[in-house]
């Protein structure tokens, strides 16, 4: 045999999944598509976030959790409802994963030299009930590194591997074929294709050189979701989030292409929960894009005002950071506004300047360079909006700045093909929003959660501006930013067990396959359920991937 175990796909799944078996002693043939530039895959663009309850960043803000808090708040968002069937593994995946985020993954990633920053984000503040979506406290810590540093240490190993003999690199191989004989998993077919030195992220060519063909004992497949292609998000766009967008934003690189799935079903491995998936409301144009339709993900605090493409409100909880599906179903529910692609948002530059982040380790130099100094310097006391956003502010197709609300507007409508918004009409709604703060109480959502937010001292410290009106000039200029919806998360995928062993369409395990990462629906075929708490993306490529490499170890001993 060519090794002990192949694993397909070099992101974080499949490179900690090979640590955990070169670690054993294990020889591993680490199989991509991509150059060597491109190892750690997605996960390398991420912003680092990671899941984690009761941890000592949280104690120290302040924050009681608990894992009986964090296990209401994911069985709240998940909705598991297919439990007989699709969701049998996946509920039990999730139990597992919030335990081990209440438990062990503090340390284990600390052992791996991965640490956080002092803050800890309030990602999905939730469906504004005690039992539905959302998390309940703050829960979203940032690596310092973002996800460059969490894929690092893994980086390191594979390499360290290589040089040791334990682990061979197979880049620019395509797997075409999952080779299963008797019942078992036995290797992998494929295309060889052309080299390609193009930068990390790049579309990279697709040109057949050669083919070729793998053996081992056990193969393990980490190969991704579907998020960068467009046809097969909208095969697959549920009838619960109405018509898919003719014009999306892509948050992936376009080697997320879901090849894998398909034939891993053609092998005979069951795919469930394919109408879940995960894509944001919040998307803009890159103006400096690295792969196609590149967007990028406003990470915004909870007080710019959400305007649909009539230039509506939207109602609660479809406000900022609280529930991205809810706001994904209305707009693409909603009769009259579902044939549009945008949203908008409208605020101030002071809220700009405290609450706009942008996703991912290029969009964010400071933390991604752990550079501290920088950190102080660019976020807690620098004055203006941090680089990266201002950057767009001055380059971004989507945002358009002006000293009064009619001139807003007027430049609003230039950024679609007719005018759409009425300046009376949102000024109406603004000024409703604005007496609000004019006492303690009010009756808003919105303000209310903003005032909530501030209560919280990592979000009054640099998360959330003071509560100010909108109108007032001295709070300004106005901006008005146009939002796409950006793809991203496949939920489901390949339904495992609890040691990540691929199950056939007769629900028993396939004999020596093993599937991790988004493949597999972050765990057992749909971890999520239908909604994420955020942070667990990353840390579910992290559980199931050691899952799978342990398992595999043990049985390829």
């Amino acid at each position: 045999m060519d090794a002990d175990v192949i694993v397909v796909g070099a992101g974080l799944a499949g490179l900690v999944a090979a640590h955990e078996l070169t670690s054993r002693g294990r020889r591993v043939a680490l199989v991509d598509q991509e150059n060597a530039a491109n190892l750690g895959g997605q996960a390398y663009w991420s912003f680092g976030g990671l899941f984690l309850v009761g941890s000592p960043e949280q104690r120290r803000l302040g924050v009681k959790d608990s894992f009986d808090l964090a296990w209401n708040d994911w069985q709240g968002s998940a909705g598991f409802d297919r439990l007989a069937d699709e969701d049998s593994w996946a509920v039990r995946w999730a139990r597992a994963y919030v335990e081990f985020a209440a438990g062990e993954k503090r340390s284990w990633l600390d052992g791996h030299g991965i640490t956080f920053l002092p803050t800890v984000g309030w990602a999905e503040r939730g469906g504004l009930t005690a039992h539905g979506h959302g998390n309940s406290v703050p829960r979203f810590h940032i690596a310092w590194g973002t996800g460059t540093g969490v894929v690092e240490p893994f980086v390191r190993y594979a390499r360290q591997a290589a040089r040791d003999g334990l682990l061979t690199f197979h880049h620019r191989h395509r797997v075409d074929e999952l080779v299963v004989e008797g019942g078992s998993a036995r290797g992998v077919r494929g295309t060889v294709l052309a080299e390609d030195a193009s930068p990390r992220g790049v579309a990279s060519n697709r040109d057949p050189v050669g083919e070729f063909e793998l053996t081992a004992q056990a193969v393990v497949l980490t190969t991704g979701g579907i998020g960068a292609d467009h046809d097969l998000v909208r095969r697959h766009w549920p009838a619960r989030l109405g018509t898919p967008p003719k014009e999306m934003v892509t948050g992936v690189p376009a080697y997320v292409d879901g090849r894998m799935l398909d034939i891993s079903a053609r092998a005979g491995v069951r795919l469930v929960n394919r109408d879940r998936m995960w894509h944001y409301t919040e998307g803009l144009r890159n103006w400096d894009p690295i792969w196609p339709g590149h967007g990028i993900r406003i990470l915004s605090g909870p007080s710019p005002m959400w305007f649909d493409a009539l230039g509506r409100r939207l109602p609660d909880p479809c406000l900022p950071g609280y529930d991205t599906l809810a706001t994904l179903e209305y707009l693409r529910t909603t009769e009259d506004i579902a044939g549009y692609d945008h949203s908008w948002f409208i605020l101030t530059r002071k809220i700009i300047e405290k609450e706009f982040a942008l996703s991912g380790s290029e969009q964010n130099p400071d933390i991604t360079a752990k550079d501290r100094g920088a950190f102080l310097r660019e976020r807690v006391l620098g004055k203006g909006a941090p680089g990266p956003v201002a950057a767009f502010v001055r380059h971004g197709a989507d945002f358009v700045t002006a000293p009064t609300l009619d001139r807003l507007v007027d430049r609003m409508n230039g950024l679609t093909d007719e005018p759409l918004l009425d300046a009376a009409e949102i000024r109406r709604q603004i000024e409703a929003r604005d007496l609000q703060l004019t006492h303690p109480y009010g009756k808003d959502a919105q303000v209310q959660g903003i005032r909530n937010a501030r209560r919280y001292l990592g979000d009054r410290l640099g998360r959330v501006a003071a509560p100010h009106r909108v109108l007032d000039p001295a709070a300004g200029p106005l901006i008005g930013v146009k939002l796409h919806i950006l793809t991203r998360k496949t939920l489901g995928g390949i339904q495992t067990d609890l040691d990540s062993r691929a199950l056939g369409t007769d629900g028993k395990p396939v004999e020596g396959l093993y599937a991790a990462g988004e493949v597999a629906g972050f765990g057992g075929g749909g971890v999520h359920g239908y909604n994420a708490l955020e942070g667990t993306f990353l840390g579910g490529c992290l559980f199931s991937g050691r899952a799978a490499g342990r398992a595999a170890a043990r049985q390829t001993a």
